[in-house]
């Protein structure tokens, strides 16, 4: 006879989660769910003034979080802060690869520089904070990685190039990872938002002059089956599933949370 499902396999009760870039937005939501789900949260930044405000804003909802100034490009900074939240904290049970940046350039206009900063930031950054943590999971026999993927890791679009470059890279790394690491009992999969109204995408949503919609914001509102431009807060259940035990035989995946972007073909003009 199988054994009983229990509700308790999607606590994260005694878990400890690093979540980068999880200063504000996605990363932040993210971070909140699993703290409320039991988990003590680490997180890094590039700037320490948003690293001081997220510990306020993490404190004033009850949440124990504690932020590392570090740049997930930087491998030795990386690897010096893993190495002081191993002694500080324990061993690290969940990873989130949260950190990112957009630069909307058409391709033919973008440097090369402006690329490789893109790339090194949303991909090589995931190799180099995973590569980090994965000796200890290795050790600890368990472990959770989740990567923040995009529907540019499965379409292209206009002034893009170098982000859905990166996206499909990093869609690729969580394959890898999985086929690597998973007789070590180690568990990654992404998630792919869809258009979430976050700071990064506000400029596509302000209203025009005339009060009507940005063109943007109405081609998604079309594009999108459930009407509406995601939120952070539809992100925190997917992500705690993934970073729980419920996922245990859950792996190499991306889970699309895009309101059925990529499910649907379009309104008829």
């Amino acid at each position: 006879m199988a054994d009983e499902f229990s509700m308790d396999s999607f606590s994260l009760k005694g878990k400890l989660a690093l979540v980068t870039g999880a200063t504000y937005g996605i990363g932040f939501a993210i971070a909140s769910a699993f703290a409320q789900a039991g988990a003590k949260i680490v997180f890094n930044d590039r700037d320490q003034a948003k690293i001081d405000q997220a510990e306020k804003d993490y404190a004033a909802l009850g949440y124990e979080a504690h932020g590392y100034k570090c740049d997930v490009t930087d491998e030795d900074a990386v690897q010096a802060m893993v190495k002081d939240i191993n002694e500080k904290y324990g061993v690290i049970d969940i990873l989130v690869n949260n950190a990112g940046i957009i630069k909307r350039i058409p391709m033919t206009e973008m440097s090369a520089a402006d690329f490789r900063q893109v790339v090194d930031i949303d991909l090589n950054g995931p190799f180099i904070v995973s590569k980090a943590v994965i000796p200890g999971m290795i050790e600890k026999g368990h472990g959770k990685i989740i990567n923040i993927c995009s529907m540019m890791s499965e379409l292209g679009r206009e002034t893009v190039s170098a982000y859905a470059a990166a996206k499909g890279g990093l869609k690729m790394l969580t394959r890898n990872i999985c086929s690597e690491y998973g007789e070590a009992n180690i568990q990654c999969n992404g998630i792919g938002p869809g258009y979430i109204a976050t700071p990064q995408t506000a400029p596509l949503r302000e209203r025009q002059a005339d009060g009507s919609r940005h063109p943007f914001d109405q081609f998604i509102i079309a594009k999108t089956p459930a009407a509406r431009w995601g939120t952070p807060d539809d992100l925190k259940g997917p992500a705690v599933f993934l970073a729980s035990d419920a996922s245990n035989f859950v792996n190499g995946h991306v889970l699309y949370v895009d309101g059925g972007i990529l499910a649907y073909i379009g309104k008829q003009p």
